[in-house]
């Protein structure tokens, strides 16, 4: 199992669950590729906070991905599989064969010594990227572009995927991770298989103070607050709260946020489908 558990000699480690981390393979990442990460502490530009919950961590460094995968016809051997601290999916480095190396989002099963490609003609195996024009349908894909040329933005965190469906005209149909089903150009890219680090969702913090490491602060309910300070806080004793909504006051459940009049409405087949609780 990719998940490991620990013994409770301490109470921060009596129920946490953590990552084995056996795919990994190198431990200290490529110095050509990394740049400098600032944190924000949720302040925007003018100094005010517009995210909540959020400061502190541990200091990290961004590892520079190749997202557009636009080195084609080139192959690329595996050199490294590496856990990168700003996300949930691993990734490879990979070294084509004019010296250059890069990084891409690791799939699931791309190990040390593959070989991977990206562009036309490249084979429909796991890490090679193509256009949606050419991959075979009802494939699991993912790192898949919304628009030519611009990089991937679908289907990057651990363990998720998207599905090929068909094909209209110069649309692919593509079910994605929630469920919703969308129109893609098929002059767009992406990834065969599906990410790495399946497990994820099953590692269990443990401790308050690992939040801390990874930049959260504490959360503080709305039902405990006062009228002042949430639309669900007051009340006498244990109330209730009311209906679930945030603190400006949009609706949690049920509430329909999305412009109606956004352009990329139009690509939608289905919208998602609510999860059962």
């Amino acid at each position: 199992m990719p998940v490991k558990k620990f013994k409770p000699v301490s109470p921060g480690l009596r129920h946490k669950i953590g990552n084995a981390f056996t795919e990994i393979t190198a431990s200290k990442p490529e110095k050509s590729l990394l740049a400098p990460l600032h944190k924000s502490g949720g302040r925007n530009n003018s100094g005010r906070m517009t995210m909540r919950q959020r400061g502190g961590g541990h200091k990290r460094r961004y590892r520079i991905i190749d997202f557009k995968r636009n080195k084609e016809g080139m192959n690329a051997s595996v050199l490294s599989i590496e856990y990168d601290p700003n996300r949930t999916a691993y990734i490879a480095l990979l070294k084509y064969e004019d010296g250059e190396k890069r990084y891409m989002l690791a799939p699931d099963g791309l190990t040390v010594g593959d070989t991977v490609c990206s562009g036309k003609g490249a084979a429909p195996n796991v890490g090679n990227a193509l256009y949606l024009s050419e991959i075979p349908l009802g494939s699991s894909i993912h790192a898949i572009e919304m628009r030519p040329g611009a990089g991937a933005a679908l289907a990057r965190s651990a363990g998720t995927y998207a599905t090929l469906m068909s094909r209209e005209g110069k649309y692919a149909i593509i079910k994605l991770p929630s469920s919703e089903v969308r129109r893609i150009l098929l002059t767009c890219k992406a990834t065969m298989g599906t990410t790495s680090n399946p497990d994820h969702g099953l590692t269990v913090v443990g401790k308050a103070g690992r939040s801390r490491w990874k930049g959260r602060r504490p959360h503080v309910r709305g039902v405990a607050m006062n009228p002042v300070d949430h639309p669900m806080g007051g009340g006498e004793g244990r109330a209730s709260g009311g209906h679930p909504r945030s603190r400006t006051g949009i609706m949690a459940k049920g509430q329909k946020t999305r412009n109606t009049r956004k352009a990329s409405s139009k690509l939608i087949v289905s919208r998602r489908k609510n999860k059962k609780r």
